[in-house]
Parts: structure tokens; C-alpha cells; sequence
């Protein structure tokens, strides 16, 4: 198979490095869990992990040791709490490892102007959403400054430039155009902030398919390093038409989380000594991922008018 297509095994060796600022992004749906445990798989370490809203694939990856820094604007375990791995890395009281886990806070906004700023190449972007928070005192990269046209004060955040962003989605053709549905997070400017990007898609498709429905293309195949197909890789998240979002799965995180033997445990078992996504959906079993099957859900259809 020509093009971009490689296995993920491949594309974490060769395209994530340690020391590297590694952006998984995806909103609700479309979270890189297979890919976030490749690189857990193999072991990266000291690198900084950037996403928007950290959740469980962060957990895990910290759990497992890759990450020195993580930037984000929101975490949890979406619905259910706290995550327990991240907190024993930021608390004295139960700290494990040999250092604490650097933490660098923005709002929702502020991270999607970081990744703008870095898509469109600016050595910042301003924004008026700091003010009335604390958060330009907890994290100093968040600075005031003065418009070069009038007297106005609004406050400024840097480019987020990652090494890598990955990105899921439901498909892309072999020269890596992305097609996305459903709903979206920053996807666009994390991959175009990035100096590699690894497009994980449910389904390869042909050229033809992507031209007959350009729209639905959000990632351009110039940018991407490598294609992954790697089916059901984004579990416990869901993927629109796809499958289901795995509530059961978040629920037993938790109480796992909250013990470091017990975790280290699920990650032997669940990631460590299995190969791949497709052993790891074996494990899950079909009774499972029955459950989180859609049936059909026809939507009906539009008329556009005859072309003239």
C-alpha cells in the first residue's frame, strides 16, 4: 500500500521522540486512546503533553510515565471525577515518582488562541478572557499588554507549537486528507501548529470518496506524516457513526485510578502485554462491543434543487 500508510507500531517510533511536546486532540469524541497507548507501549518519556481537556488517555499516559509537563485549560474524568493518576504526580501527599508533574494552565480559549497563534506562524494572540481570574498569577506566560493602536489593556498567550499532534478521525485517504464529522474540538489548528501530525482514522478510503465530499475534510493530506488505520482506536471515546461512547469503561477508571498498584496493574494488562488495538478489542470481547454499536439512525435526506 502506497501513500502515507504505516502501522502505529511505526508511526509512534519514528514520528514521537522523548523531550517531545506530543498534542491528542479530539472534543467528546474522537480521543486517541490507541495511539496515547502506543506511545505508553513504548515507552516515550519526559515529554509534554498538550490538549484541551486532559481526561482519561492523559491519566493513563502519566500513569505510565511519559510525560514531564502537561498544559491544558480543563481535567477529569468526564461525568464521573477527578483524575487520580495526574493528582499522585501534582500533590505532596501521595507524590509518585521521582519529580512532580509541571502544570501550565489556560482557559478553553486561551489554548485554542495558542494553537491558532502557532497555526498561523504569530508570536502571540491576544485575548480578553483573563480578566477577573487568577489564572494570569498562576501561570505568568499569560501577560498583559497594551493594543499599538489605542490605550486598551487586553492580555496576550504564546504560540502552542507541538512536535506532534495526533489526530482521530473517521477517515482519510492514503495521502492523509482527513475527513471529520460530528462534533469538533481543534483538531485544524492543533495539526497546523505542528511540525508532525498522525492522522488515526477508523477507515481508508479511496481519493474519489474524499473529492465527492470535500466539506467533511478537515485535515489537508500536505500536512500529515502518516495515516494509521486503526479501528476502533479511539474506545472508550466514541466516534460519530461509528460507535458509542463507553460509560461503563469511565465509571471502572475510577476506583482503578485511585490506587497506584492497581493502576500499574491495568496497564500491564490492558496495554503493556498486548501488541496493538486489535488484541486490545479481542480482550474487550464482542458481547461489549455489541453494546456500544449504533443500530441504524437514517436521517433523511435534502433536496438541493436540479443543477441548470
Amino acid at each position: 500500500m502506497a501513500g502515507k500508510v504505516t502501522s502505529m507500531r511505526d508511526a509512534v517510533s519514528e514520528l514521537v521522540r522523548d523531550g517531545d511536546t506530543v498534542a491528542i486532540e479530539g472534543f467528546t469524541h474522537l480521543i486517541g486512546f490507541s495511539a496515547g497507548h502506543e506511545i505508553i507501549r513504548q515507552r516515550k518519556r519526559d515529554l509534554t503533553l498538550a490538549r484541551m481537556t486532559p481526561d482519561v488517555i492523559y491519566d493513563q499516559m502519566i500513569a505510565g510515565g511519559v510525560a514531564r509537563k502537561l498544559i491544558f485549560s480543563w481535567l477529569g474524568n468526564p461525568g464521573v471525577g477527578g483524575l487520580n493518576a495526574i493528582r499522585r504526580r501534582i500533590e505532596p501527599a501521595g507524590l509518585v515518582g521521582d519529580r512532580p508533574l509541571e502544570v501550565e494552565e489556560y482557559s478553553h480559549f486561551g489554548m485554542v488562541a495558542r494553537y491558532t497563534a502557532g497555526a498561523a506562524n504569530l508570536p502571540f494572540m491576544p485575548l480578553r478572557s483573563y480578566f477577573e481570574t487568577d489564572l494570569p498569577k498562576a501561570n505568568p506566560l499569560i501577560r498583559p499588554i497594551q493594543s499599538p493602536y489605542s490605550d486598551e489593556v487586553v492580555y496576550a498567550v504564546p504560540p502552542l507549537r507541538p512536535d506532534v499532534t495526533v489526530i482521530h478521525a473517521q477517515r482519510a485517504d492514503l495521502h492523509g486528507n482527513t475527513q471529520i464529522w460530528g462534533l469538533l474540538g481543534c483538531q485544524k489548528e492543533a495539526a497546523f501548529a505542528a511540525d508532525r501530525v498522525i492522522v488515526v482514522v477508523e477507515e481508508l478510503v479511496d481519493e474519489a470518496v474524499v473529492r465527492a465530499d470535500p466539506n467533511r475534510t478537515v485535515i489537508p493530506g500536505l500536512i500529515v506524516d502518516a495515516v494509521v488505520v486503526d479501528p476502533w482506536g479511539a474506545h472508550p471515546s466514541y466516534v460519530q457513526g461509528r460507535y458509542d461512547r463507553d460509560n461503563r469503561f469511565y465509571l471502572d477508571w475510577d476506583p482503578i485510578s485511585r490506587d497506584e498498584e492497581k493502576t500499574q496493574a491495568w496497564l500491564r494488562e490492558w496495554v503493556y502485554d498486548l501488541d496493538g488495538r486489535a488484541a486490545y478489542m479481542q480482550k474487550l470481547g464482542e458481547e461489549r462491543i455489541r453494546t456500544l454499536t449504533p443500530g441504524s439512525a437514517p436521517s433523511g435526506s435534502v433536496e438541493y434543487g436540479e443543477y441548470l
